[in-house]
């Protein structure tokens, strides 16, 4: 096939073989795969955020995995300005970029911009840190539906992390996030201009992967990785230490819960994840290509994929 510097996108929930599709698409069109899920930056999750391994990293350059200390904030607006230097390097070596990953977020700012709001002072993440501690996601509800109700509005209220982003920018700007969004500038992909996938996957298939995944990470060292992450300490405000499974296996490992307890309640968290970020993607990337992951597809197929635009 002709090579093109479109970049292909590829989103979908976790555990939707997006990984394997990336890396086909890759040895088709001489292309490198561009990290797009928010965990898998951190340097201190391998098994746990299920990061490519060795053998799929040496099939075709990866970039933006495990760069990102467990301690350092790593903003969406970092993510976009490290995928910039990735598109620029990725046209200088002639390679097509492939961005893969399930961060909903991550994708939205590439193909539609991001608001240029100033960074949150430490004091004030500090406070958003120790109220969510405090009230989980019920203060940040509360302060945005009467300071911000429009802001509140586009945000899913079962997702803690967002709610106190919301929360921090209205207290560091006196803007809701909304507002900032409103003044948008142009984004770096254009979305016309992209190949965009999207893994619609079926919900039970996609637990029964989620299930056997996980196992296979206990298997492969995830008690272990957990164990070098909190040899220092456990802060579960920290960015890093939301990884899905990260706060059951310290339970465990504190000896609060029983093992099968806490890959059972892993398991549910992650079918949990995985349903939010389903009616996230099927809402709002109605004008992405649907791929049901269950149905085989050639190389010819995906070679007329990687052809065509939107």
């Amino acid at each position: 096939m002709t090579q093109s510097d479109a970049p292909i996108l590829i989103a979908g929930p976790t555990a939707s073989g997006k990984s394997a599709l990336a890396l086909r698409l890759a040895a088709l069109t001489n292309g490198c795969v561009i990290n797009a899920d928010a965990l898998q930056v951190y340097d201190c999750w391998t098994v746990l955020s299920a990061r490519p391994d060795a053998s799929e990293t040496a099939q075709a350059p990866h970039w933006l995995y495990g760069h990102v200390g467990k301690y350092e904030s790593y903003s969406t607006g970092h993510w976009l300005r490290d995928v910039e230097t990735c598109l620029h390097d990725a046209r200088a070596q002639g390679l097509r970029p492939i961005i893969v990953g399930g961060t909903g977020l991550y994708f939205g700012a590439l193909t539609r911009g991001l608001a240029p709001i100033p960074p949150v002072p430490d004091h004030i993440r500090s406070a958003g840190n120790t109220l969510r501690l405090e009230t989980g996601k019920d203060g940040f509800l509360s302060d945005l539906e009467r300071e911000d109700p429009e802001t509140l509005a586009g945000l899913d209220a079962n997702n803690p992390a967002r709610l106190q982003r919301a929360w921090e920018v209205l207290r560091a700007t006196g803007k809701g996030l909304s507002r900032w969004q409103a003044d948008t500038p142009p984004p770096l992909v254009d979305p016309q201009q992209a190949v965009r996938l999207h893994l619609d996957a079926d919900r039970d298939w996609l637990a029964e992967r989620i299930g056997r995944r996980f196992d296979l990470m206990i298997e492969q060292g995830a008690l272990e990785e957990v164990k070098a992450y909190i040899a220092d300490g456990w802060d579960e405000t920290l960015p890093s230490a939301q990884a899905i499974g990260a706060k059951e296996l310290v339970a465990y490992l504190r000896q609060e819960l029983d093992l099968t307890t806490a890959i059972d309640l892993s398991k549910t968290q992650t079918r949990q994840y995985a349903k939010r970020q389903r009616t996230w993607f099927r809402n709002r990337m109605r004008e992405w290509t649907a791929l049901d992951p269950q149905n085989d597809i050639s190389d010819q197929e995906l070679e007329k994929l990687a052809s065509s635009f939107s």
